[in-house]
């Protein structure tokens, strides 16, 4: 009988989530740093403070920085956990069952949602830029993309072979879809609060 060797796990792919992870878990932690030193000293000026453009100090005091009764980057420190785990488990060669797979994708889904929503609120409620909160952003996004479009390609949110087809074609696209969102949001950026003039 002719030996099967289980396919090679996606390298690039793996690396990509751990990576996304622990950039977006760093961001979070800084915030939450940011956040101890306003409990502890409201007048004190942040690190990531720079112009009344571009600051924390606005957003993280604000009631949008604690939509949900705590402060939000509680929800990053646990949340950009899952891309570690998940890429780490693909280097080792695990097969994460469907289910899990599934969860992922809506928990990245959630984290878009609410990026979104904070985008939003930065943007037209706050009239600010928050620079680790503009990290989160950047690592969410093409999580998403990326996490969703694997998804798909490998059968795991099920669909039949021509949805397939298409999102392996669009997995390649990832850094065009990122960079193109990215855009987006400059673009709203620049119309609504002028960033360039700051510069």
């Amino acid at each position: 009988m002719t030996r099967v060797d289980p396919p090679a796990p996606p390298y690039a792919f793996a690396v990509f989530l751990i990576l996304a992870g622990i950039i977006g878990w760093t961001a979070a932690a800084v915030l939450m740093v940011e956040r101890s030193v306003l409990l502890e000293d409201p007048d004190a000026t942040l690190a990531c403070d720079f112009s009344l453009l571009v600051q924390c100090g606005k957003n993280i005091t604000s009631w949008q920085g604690s939509l949900f009764g705590f402060p939000n980057p509680v929800i990053g420190l646990v949340g950009f956990v899952a891309p570690v785990v998940m890429g780490t488990a693909l280097l080792l060669r695990r097969r994460p069952a469907r289910w899990v797979w599934s969860g992922f994708n809506l928990g990245v889904l959630g984290a878009l949602v609410f990026v979104i929503w904070l985008i939003y609120q930065s943007i037209f409620e706050l009239a600010t830029l928050c620079p680790w909160c503009m990290v989160v952003w950047s690592v969410t996004i093409p999580l998403f993309w990326s996490v969703t479009l694997y998804n798909l390609k490998e059968g795991h949110l099920g669909g039949g072979p021509a949805l397939r087809r298409f999102a392996e074609a669009a997995y390649s696209w990832v850094p065009a879809i990122t960079v193109g969102s990215y855009l987006v949001v400059a673009i709203v950026a620049q119309v609504r609060l002028d960033v360039l003039s700051y510069l």
